[in-house]
Order: structure tokens, then sequence, then C-alpha cells
């Protein structure tokens, strides 16, 4: 079981378009992941077992798990590029 948080600002609204992109993903490409969505600030202390961070805002991370930003989930602009690279770092 793969585990992804998406976070965004306030973890609600674009937190949520983009995980649910990422819940139908994993879905389509058989894959076992549990989506959690928070906030940005919630991340650091909040990576244990995470093998992906998504974000819907643009972020400089300062942690060790594989980092995606999300917002091609919102605007439609190189989403293929962005399931692909979130692919990349799921996939068995």
């Amino acid at each position: 079981m793969k585990k992804i948080i998406v976070a965004c600002g306030g973890a609600v609204a674009t937190s949520t378009v983009a995980a649910d992109a990422i819940r139908e993903l994993c879905a389509r490409e058989g894959i076992a992941a549990e989506v959690v969505q928070m906030r940005i600030i919630e991340i650091e202390n909040s990576l244990d077992g995470v093998d992906l961070v998504v974000t819907t805002m643009k972020i400089t991370p300062d942690f060790d798990v594989p980092y995606v930003n999300g917002m091609p989930f919102l605007t439609g602009i190189n989403k293929e590029a962005t399931e692909k690279k979130i692919l990349s770092y799921i996939k068995d």
C-alpha cells in the first residue's frame, strides 16, 4: 500500500481536486494507495511511511520524500506528464 500526502493551504478545496484525481489514477493503474489530505504546514510532521507528497502550491521541499507539484490537476496543463511523474514514484 502506497501512502500519498496531498496538501494545499487549507486542506479543503484544491487538495480535494488533486486527491480525487490521484485516487482515480491509482485505481486505473491498479495501485493500492492511501491518499491523505492535509495543509502544507502539516507535511513535515506527517512523513512517516509516506511514499510521495503532492501539493497544489509550489513549495521548496526540505524533506527526503519524493515531491510532485499537483497544480496541473487544477489547470489541466501538463496533467498527463504529472500523472506519469507520480506513477514513476509509486509504481513498483
